[in-house]
């Protein structure tokens, strides 16, 4: 690992070593959980993913926000000193997983969220090896892996089992067996860090995490996919036993607060989010993968910056 993916991932993770990230990139699906109790704003909008931001911020290593309502008001407000990670594209929900291509978000880049002073890029590729655009998928993985090494940043690579069509649903079975086999494939790709989550049914979430236990060449970290947070925490107990080396949790921590307003909403954030957070690093901590174990970094020789 280079010295300055290396940096990045110190920014974005606890002492320890165990990412504890705060996920609160997503756009069109909060806005209209949002829009259920009324009409809001983009000013509403924003400020409502400023306020969960402001909750959480003592208790996670790092915060992944999107550009347009979050980001840029994060670093202005100086509402989180910690690390700051961005997606690359944009997620039309309304159109089936096997269905969507890839749309990128407008005027942004590898580039600019390394320039801006973030630490890492998140890309989300839903996958099934029977996809007709499998292979595409792959070689844009490449791409971006590419650009993220020319800009010393790391990938954060969400590969989200699908089906490979509408109207056929995985069994839990399927999912253990298609979320492993791209592990595996994504880390041969380059992936810096993989973000993945465990099937539907309890039953296979410990052989799942035992497999991505010998298949993962980088470290990986547990997404939250829209779990209640007692379920998204026997989640990430097994999955830090196992090998993981943090979560990256989203409407598991703070869904509820969609459904509130005023100052319901406020002593939701202020009571219950901390509380949630403090737990998960709780978990985390116990966890025996820090990322360090997987990227051993010898002390640079005096002369390292010259061919740097």
């Amino acid at each position: 690992m280079s010295l300055g993916k290396y940096r990045h991932f110190s920014r974005a993770s606890t002492a320890t070593g165990h990412f504890v990230i705060l996920a609160i990139d997503h756009r069109a699906n909060l806005r209209q959980s949002l829009e259920k109790q009324g009409p809001i704003r983009d000013q509403d909008f924003r400020d409502f993913k400023l306020q969960v931001v402001a909750a959480a911020a003592p208790q996670v290593s790092a915060v992944l926000a999107d550009p347009g309502y979050a980001l840029g008001s994060l670093i202005a407000g100086r509402i989180f000193s910690g690390g700051l990670l961005s997606p690359l594209e944009v997620t039309d929900y309304d159109v089936h997983p096997s269905q969507r291509e890839l749309q990128w978000i407008p005027g942004w880049s590898v580039e600019k969220v390394k320039r801006m002073g973030g630490d890492g890029v998140k890309l989300l590729i839903p996958f099934h090896p029977q996809l007709p655009s499998a292979s595409a998928k792959e070689k844009l993985v490449q791409q971006v892996v590419a650009e993220c090494a020319r800009h010393d940043i790391p990938l954060y690579l969400e590969p989200i089992a699908c089906s490979p069509a509408p109207g056929h649903r995985l069994s839990s079975v399927q999912q253990r067996q298609i979320t492993v086999e791209m592990a595996a494939r994504c880390c041969a790709l380059g992936a810096d860090i993989l973000k993945l989550q465990l099937p539907a049914h309890e039953d296979e979430w410990e052989p799942t995490c035992r497999q991505l236990a010998e298949v993962c060449t980088a470290p990986w970290a547990l997404l939250s996919g829209g779990v209640d947070f007692d379920t998204y925490c026997r989640q990430a107990e097994l999955a830090c036993f196992h090998g993981a080396s943090g979560v990256i949790v989203g409407r598991a921590v703070w869904s509820e607060a969609t459904e509130l307003q005023g100052e319901a909403r406020s002593q939701f954030l202020a009571e219950v989010v901390p509380l949630r957070l403090s737990r998960l690093a709780q978990i985390c901590a116990t966890g025996t993968a820090p990322w360090m174990k997987r990227f051993p970094l010898q002390s640079p020789t005096l002369d390292w910056y010259q061919s740097y």
